[in-house]
């Protein structure tokens, strides 16, 4: 999911670079909700796995 964020990130500098400002409005927007996405489902990995491993095993 990341690697998805990091090439919104690209073709919005490309776009910028090139002056398409719209496009690289939009894309950064993806970018940005792609990577809040992503370190949420990490906590949420995080926190699934520590619960686990705390809890004993039957």
């Amino acid at each position: 999911m990341l690697g998805w964020a990091l090439t919104f990130l690209v073709v919005a500098l490309i776009a910028a670079v090139l002056g398409f400002g719209g496009v690289a409005g939009v894309a950064i927007e993806i970018a940005k909700i792609i990577f809040f996405v992503a370190i949420a489902l990490f906590l949420i990995s995080a926190i699934i796995g520590l619960v686990r491993r705390r809890s004993p095993g039957v």
